[in-house]
């Protein structure tokens, strides 16, 4: 199933507020493609990066790293099944530091391989 590269936000209300969990949501969504650093997403929100991977994991029930990882592969699977670029390609302009690290994020989260959904 492909979902909408758009952040959603149905936070729990613990945490981060509405607004500052649509900030960083929209900021991971637009420097996707990018090192996101724990440091660099909790200076968006003035926060201790501590304080926001906390608060982060409050909010949405997974890490601030494993949710850029999973946004990562869905944009991935969208332009698996929309584009005929290389894999590699695809990995590197989603943020992966290599095809292999997309496969082993991609069969981790989906079951299947790049390959397999292209």
């Amino acid at each position: 199933m492909l979902t909408s590269t758009k952040p959603t936000v149905e936070s729990k209300n613990r945490g981060l507020t509405r607004t500052q969990l649509q900030q960083v949501l929209k900021y991971i969504h637009t420097h996707l493609d990018q090192d996101l650093s724990l440091a660099e997403l909790a200076e968006t929100l003035h926060l201790s990066p501590t304080y926001f991977a906390t608060a982060f994991k409050q909010a949405l029930d997974i890490s601030p790293r494993q949710y850029v990882i999973q946004q990562r592969v869905e944009r991935a699977k969208v332009m698996l099944s929309k584009t005929d670029l290389a894999i590699a390609d695809i990995a590197l302009q989603v943020g992966f530091a290599s095809q292999s690290h997309l496969n082993l994020q991609f069969k981790r989260l989906t079951g299947t391989t790049p390959k397999q959904v292209r």
